[in-house]
């Protein structure tokens, strides 16, 4: 299994929302929080950022997200 890190552009394209929501989503519990990578970088399991955009797809509600957030 191959482990891929993603960075913030990337993750942008996957979810197709701009920088100001990817972060108000972080904060309502609604994404994943970020997996620092030194100093100044950060980025996310491309595992999490697919299994958030399936939730989304499948119409899952916020209540539904924050639990699979918590999960993963």
């Amino acid at each position: 299994m191959t482990h891929t890190i993603l960075r913030l552009p990337a993750v942008k394209a996957e979810t197709a929302v701009s920088r100001s929501t990817h972060y108000l989503r972080i904060a309502q519990g609604l994404f994943t929080k970020p997996v620092s990578l030194g100093a100044r970088a950060v980025g996310w399991p491309s595992s999490e950022v697919a299994a958030l955009n399936a939730a989304r797809i499948a119409g899952k509600s916020d209540e539904e997200i924050r639990a699979l957030v918590a999960k993963l």
